[in-house]
């Protein structure tokens, strides 16, 4: 499986010799994807091994301290941290540090809800 840098090489070169639209489209969209993936991995790279705070690794990265919180939340590095919602928090943060330096394995990832279907309600009257 080839790297996500050699991904979005292969994805640009794609993109720029696209027969059409369609498939230049296609190839951009897989960028932008690949990219908020390393993106993200990053951030949570920043603030656990270079033990950046959340708001300057949001602000390297040209975001803002509100937009990381989710972000780490979505990394597998993180994930298993959080204990606020959907984002990952100064304190969860400091938790994977510790785990970090303490050479403790990751705890398991949170068991996510499995999406289930809603039958569309018939708003019409018959």
């Amino acid at each position: 499986m080839p790297d996500r840098y050699d991904q979005i090489r292969n994805d640009l070169a794609n993109a720029e010799t696209a027969a059409s639209a369609e498939d230049a489209l296609r190839h951009l969209r897989s960028v932008l994807t690949e990219v908020s993936q390393l993106l993200d991995d990053q951030l949570a790279r920043a603030v656990v091994d270079d033990e950046m705070s959340i708001a300057a690794a949001g602000k390297s990265a040209g975001l803002s301290e509100n937009a990381v919180g989710p972000r780490l939340a979505s990394t597998p590095r993180l994930s298993p941290y959080v204990s606020a919602g959907d984002r990952i928090t100064a304190e969860d943060v400091r938790r994977a540090r510790n785990d970090k330096h303490a050479g403790t394995p990751l705890p398991p990832a949170p068991a996510h809800e499995p999406m289930r279907f809603k039958p569309r309600r018939n708003t019409k009257p018959r």
